[in-house]
């Protein structure tokens, strides 16, 4: 077995782990603060699956988590920390929406692919301020970043009032958006809709980048040394500022995708939807692999899901899965977590290669 393979295995291993300790934790709390633990640490694991609408509603939480996490995944993979997800993300849903409402004579398809192209754009135009700033002046990409998300919140806040609030309605959302370029529902009855094919075929084109092209090699360089990235000729500077452009773009396009799949208008006036920083979960819970963010994803929209039935059908409330996801981050963060595990699996793995090396002589 060779170090990558245990370092695979190890890491795999500390993720179940940090998320067996985090639930058993919270099932713990359960106990003590519940007047009926048993009825709602059953509505919090089976409850999900119960009914076909609670099935379905996985599917809508995971979906959005499936652009972000990429889009993290992406950029972590070049060492780029950056928190753009979330403004990309909120930026690509308002200009989708305000290019499908005053647009809304095109036919279906041409329109809906527009709007996928102005979200994109939006989320790039997005990250490019903190990826020049990082680029170009060395400013922390964290802090430039989460900045920038405030500024395209007010950005958006200001557009919306002004650009495609539906005045008339008395409500604080956009005109309706048209029906054509609605995303297509997968099972008749349900909110399940197309976005979620889409978010999976993004995982899977990034990963193919990531790990099977050129440029995704030198991304995976520069994330793991930069100093022997740029003695290899390696464009660090392009690097870095490509990978966060790319992941402004898929957030964008995330945006884009929920706005149109779970919406009939554009609500998110003066609040962030969320999913950006939700994604940053995602991509540490996939150890930076887009391949394994559909997983992390699903994960994260079972604990939603079953949160959410559970504070319906008992006296625990939601915010309780804030506190699971804290603990998981915590755990898969820690360097010395299990760190001593680490170790043994290296030195047992020593003496079998030994012991084989001298059976061979």
């Amino acid at each position: 077995m060779t170090s990558k393979q245990i370092e695979r295995r190890f890491n795999v291993l500390k993720t179940a782990a940090a998320i067996f300790l985090a639930l058993g934790f919270a099932l713990l709390v359960i106990t003590f603060v519940s007047e009926d633990p048993v009825k709602a640490i059953t509505a919090f694991i089976v409850g999900p699956f119960q009914k076909a609408s609670r099935m379905s509603n996985i599917v809508e939480v995971m979906t959005p988590l499936l652009f972000t996490g990429t889009a993290i995944c992406i950029m972590y993979q070049a060492n780029q920390f950056s928190m753009i997800g979330e403004g990309a993300f909120l930026i690509g849903a308002n200009l989708c929406t305000w290019f499908a409402v005053t647009h809304d004579k095109w036919a279906g398809l041409p329109l809906l692919l527009v709007c996928f192209i102005v979200a994109i754009t939006a989320g790039i135009a997005a990250a490019i301020v903190p990826a020049v700033l990082k680029v170009k002046f060395r400013a922390n990409e964290v802090v430039s970043s989460i900045m920038m998300n405030y500024v395209l919140l007010k950005f958006s806040d200001y557009f919306f009032y002004y650009y495609f609030r539906d005045v008339p309605s008395g409500q604080q959302a956009s005109y309706p958006i048209p029906a054509q370029i609605k995303m297509p529902k997968l099972i008749p009855g349900l909110r399940l809709h197309a976005g979620v094919l889409i978010g999976l075929a993004v995982a899977v084109l990034a990963y193919l980048f990531v790990y099977r092209t050129k440029w995704g090699y030198a991304v995976r360089m520069v994330g793991a040394n930069q100093n022997f990235a740029k003695y290899s000729g390696i464009s660090v500077m392009s690097v870095a500022l490509s990978t966060q452009l790319i992941g402004g773009g898929i957030a964008g396009l995330g945006g884009a995708v929920e706005i149109l799949g779970r919406y009939e208008r554009f609500v998110w006036f003066g609040t962030q939807p969320g999913f950006g920083f939700d994604g940053v979960l995602v991509g540490v819970l996939a150890k930076n692999n887009p391949l394994l963010v559909p997983v992390a994803a699903l994960f994260l929209a079972y604990m939603r899901t079953g949160a959410d039935v559970m504070n319906r059908v008992s006296d625990v409330p939601i915010e309780f899965v804030d506190v699971v996801q804290g603990l998981i981050i915590l755990f898969v963060a820690a360097e010395m977590f299990m760190a001593k595990y680490k170790h043994k699996l290296i030195v047992n793995n020593a003496k079998k290669q030994l012991e084989a090396k001298e059976a061979a002589e």
